[in-house]
């Protein structure tokens, strides 16, 4: 099996924490940086300018004869370290001043390989420029560095970066390409456009979907990179599945997402560190409640991208709703929404009901928001909580609470991170209807939470597939059966389970807890890595099949 000398791999989010793929490749780099150590180089967008990214050190001294050349050959770049653990070399490109170039490089994707830019909009230009930066540095450092003799993968993810792998293709073809779709474009669309996607996946005509839904270019870029690279790959069998219908190209190889566990604090300080974070839970909760809610309330939470209906967001507020006029319930129940939207500021009346130290017996004016909103009469979240008569009155079993912003640290509010949080609650639940994989619920059972998700997620199909059968909350992971059109049952079934984990004993509570820590380590990276490996193998064995065939021309 052949495992490169060299890997670069580009994502929009290398040094950019955008979302669920920063996590995917940051926690990833430890185990691929233990084997290749700086022969791993990731690059990124420099979208910080002079301001400099927070996630991204930059050291002059790296590779400094090919930094002069570079930049004598026009290509602006930062060359340092992405501040993860494992501290890999990153390269920040810029891409602005390749503006210019836009429309001979859309004609030369064309006639190269069909790819149709004339309908493009939104991030697609500033996409296929950072792609044609990095294709030349890419290019660069080989000459300077590199040779035949090297064994290279390019990894490209998304279709924001598939440009990239093409272009590359066609000036070194000796480089051997791994192409990555963590969900498909017009997949994503039609589900979040309220469209069936599952029920008639077979009868959907991809081109025609992205003709409709007005994404043809990203659809295009997207599918004729799936098409050309050395191995295309996508995340799960259930987007496998999506990939086959929708792009007409079946993944030659799945790579389930791992997880690197090594920041998840151990024996005392894992104590410590949950204390601290249901200590801030609950005093948020009860500065904007006004209330005294004890330390056995079950804390329950959901998180990611906003994404309202292919995230379950909705079903999450119903199965609440639900849950509050259950006469079975027999706990006080807390549930945090953690979702970033267009989040204006931290309310200023929460901030100083939480410095003065103070228990108060009044709510807060909507006392269901812990910061104030850009669009706050727009907002799915307060609209479904407005049509529900959510507004959390005092004698409410079930409290719904939404967190707007990035758990950073520095919301202003609850300034603890996310994964600081995260190990405070009782259950996490991710009702998804579109989830390739799923990383909050990896996240949270690798805290030893236990979590409820769906079998439209890849990360439930995994647990199920671990399990030999449909799991449940004593695996640590409760999948719930989910169709395009079963809300009401998923709703259901989450309040049950909800009320099913409220009336255990502790015993039980950490039977549950520990059967989550236990499948999280099925899951690490160091399982999970050979899926990469064979992917690698894969696009080195084509490229040199490929390269041979050029030098006999």
């Amino acid at each position: 099996m052949l495992f490169p000398d060299f890997i670069f791999e580009t994502s929009w989010e290398v040094c950019n924490k955008v979302g669920g793929i920063y996590t995917v490749l940051s926690t990833r780099s430890k185990t691929l940086h233990e084997k290749l150590k700086d022969n791993l180089i990731f690059l990124g967008p420099d979208c910080w300018g002079e301001n400099g990214s927070p996630y991204f050190i930059e050291d002059k001294t790296l590779y400094t004869l090919w930094q002069q050349k570079a930049k004598d050959e026009g290509l602006r770049i930062k060359v340092g370290r992405w501040d993860i653990p494992s501290h890999p070399i990153a390269i920040l490109v810029a891409y602005d001043h390749l503006a210019n170039v836009k429309n001979e490089l859309f004609a030369q994707l064309w006639n190269e390989y069909q790819v149709d830019s004339l309908h493009a909009y939104g991030d697609y230009d500033d996409s296929a420029l950072f792609s044609l930066a990095v294709s030349k540095v890419v290019e660069s450092f080989y000459h300077f560095h590199l040779s035949t003799d090297h064994k290279i993968v390019f990894h490209a993810n998304e279709w924001q970066t598939g440009f990239a792998a093409l272009l590359l293709q066609q000036t070194l073809p000796q480089i051997a390409s791994v192409f990555t779709t963590h969900a498909t474009c017009i997949g994503r669309s039609i589900a979040g456009n309220n469209k069936p996607l599952y029920d008639f996946l077979w009868a959907y005509n991809g081109d025609q979907m992205a003709h409709e839904l007005n994404m043809e270019s990203k659809h295009s870029i997207e599918k004729q990179t799936a098409h050309y690279v050395d191995c295309f790959t996508t995340v799960s069998d259930i987007t496998a599945k999506e990939c086959a219908e929708l792009l007409d190209k079946p993944a030659d190889v799945v790579l389930p997402n791992g997880f690197e566990d090594s920041f998840v604090p151990k024996g005392g300080s894992f104590t410590k560190h949950r204390s601290a974070a249901r200590k801030c839970l609950l005093t948020v909760a009860n500065a904007l409640l006004g209330s005294q809610l004890s330390d056995d309330t079950l804390i329950v939470s959901t998180s990611g991208r906003y994404e309202f209906r292919n995230k379950g967001i909705d079903v999450f507020i119903d199965a609440m709703h639900r849950l509050n006029d259950d006469p079975i319930l027999q706990k006080n129940v807390v549930a945090f929404i953690e979702v970033p939207a267009w989040v204006g500021s931290p309310r200023q009346d929460l901030i100083n009901r939480l410095q003065s130290g103070q228990h108060f017996d009044t709510p807060l004016e909507q006392p269901y928001l812990t910061h104030w909103l850009n669009n706050m009469n727009e907002d799915n979240i307060l609209n479904k909580f407005r049509s529900l008569h959510l507004t959390n009155n005092y004698n409410n079993k079930v409290n719904i609470i939404f967190v707007p912003c990035y758990l950073t640290g520095t919301d202003g509010i609850f300034n603890m991170a996310y994964y600081d949080l995260v190990i405070g609650n009782d259950l996490c639940v991710y009702p998804s209807y579109y989830e390739p994989w799923g990383y909050t619920p990896l996240e949270a059972v690798a805290f030893k939470v236990p979590c409820i998700t769906t079998d439209l997620a890849g990360f439930g199909l995994w647990a199920n597939k671990e399990k030999g059968s449909y799991s449940t909350i004593e695996d640590g992971v409760q999948v719930v059966h989910r169709t395009d059109y079963n809300n009401d049952e998923v709703a259901d079934a989450i309040k049950y389970t909800i009320t099913q984990y409220a009336a255990m004993d502790s015993k039980q509570v950490n039977k549950c807890r520990t059967s989550a820590h236990k499948l999280s380590k099925k899951a690490l990276w160091s399982k999970f890595i050979k899926h990469y490996n064979i992917a690698y193998d894969h696009a080195l064995q084509k490229a040199n099949k490929r390269f041979t065939n050029i030098g006999k021309i």
